[in-house]
């Protein structure tokens, strides 16, 4: 495709790029579920990112040689690599697969949208941190009454309370996740985002790989008994989850606004509620509704107050909602 027509692309094809981001991301907690159902979560998670990040690596050196730039990654940038992929997938996507087992995948979905809550958190605290405006200070105290709503909400598989346990670990990983999100941000990793990504998801996989081996897993390994179900979650969490979500929102980067990006951070939440009530029998409670409905205003309110102040003459960095992988210089990080 021409320079010229890349940078107009249809409306068409951003629509199908927004609906794969909504609905890819949204979904990977459901794929999770069955995908753990006979499979030990940190291993199939690890492989999971091992086999992800190997194809998006090949695929960027290729892109990289064609271009003439094939410059290999320089061991500081590994090391940065795997700290951020360790943040994001041993720390985020670690929490999620464990607590899988504990807490519905709606309400996962829900508590990992607190990571906005995080980042403005963390970056107001930090030595010469930006302090929040008042619409980012109204969504942090909204997030924190829906937060408060949702884990004193009926939303187990029997209809019982959401397991104090799993939610706190969920809670600690959205913590991760936003930490790594903000370390993606770093000049020390690749600029090319393609392979950031893969190198984050190759140390974050190795990590998540290593924690299944001094678990134990591999003793839970039986490939006779791993059903299919499973089986087609995982190679779903592979390509459609990790790669295809992942092109797709970085294609979104280069040719609409951050903010309306962004949108996914309030969209996924929803669809993963919808789809594990439709398709996993998760219940779904008024009380477990309108803790969502808090959750998901005060992520909007967050993204809107902070897309107004990056439009300010003198801003700082954005600390939006991000999903899983960080890709660096682009002000969001990439599934």
């Amino acid at each position: 495709m021409s320079p010229t027509a890349a940078a107009r692309p249809s409306r068409a094809r951003i629509l199908a790029a927004f609906a794969a981001v909504y609905v890819i991301w949204g979904s990977t907690y459901l794929g999770i579920k069955f995908a753990t159902e006979t499979l030990p979560p940190f291993l199939m998670a690890g492989v999971r990112f091992l086999l992800a990040g190997a194809l998006l690596y090949a695929w960027a050196e290729r892109q990289s040689a064609g271009r003439g730039a094939a410059k290999r990654p320089s061991p500081p940038e590994w090391g940065w690599a795997v700290l951020v992929g360790g943040l994001l997938l041993f720390g985020g996507n670690g929490a999620v697969v464990w607590a899988t087992e504990r807490v519905p995948t709606g309400v996962i979905a829900l508590l990992i949208a607190a990571t906005p809550i995080w980042m403005v958190v963390i970056d107001w605290l930090r030595p010469g941190g930006t302090r929040p405006s008042g619409m980012v200070a109204g969504g942090l105290l909204l997030g924190t009454v829906g937060l408060a709503l949702l884990v004193s909400a009926k939303g187990g598989a029997r209809g019982g309370r959401i397991d104090p346990l799993g939610a706190a670990v969920v809670l600690l990983g959205s913590l991760s996740w936003a930490i790594g999100s903000l370390a993606s941000r770093s000049s020390r990793l690749p600029r090319v985002p393609v392979r950031s990504t893969a190198m984050q998801m190759l140390g974050g996989g190795a990590l998540l790989t290593l924690a299944g081996l001094l678990s134990g897993e591999v003793a839970h390994v039986h490939p006779a008994a791993v059903s299919a179900r499973s089986w087609l979650a995982w190679a779903y969490l592979v390509t459609i989850g990790s790669i295809v979500g992942y092109t797709a929102y970085i294609w979104l980067l280069a040719h609409v606004s951050a903010a309306k990006v962004a949108t996914y951070a309030y969209v996924n939440p929803v669809v993963a509620v919808a789809l594990g009530w439709a398709f996993a029998g998760e219940q779904v409670s008024g009380h477990t509704l309108a803790a969502a409905a808090v959750i998901v205003g005060a992520v909007a309110l967050i993204t809107m107050g902070q897309s107004r102040t990056r439009s300010a003459p003198a801003t700082r960095p954005s600390t939006g909602a991000e999903p899983l992988v960080g890709a660096p210089a682009r002000g969001r990080s990439a599934q």
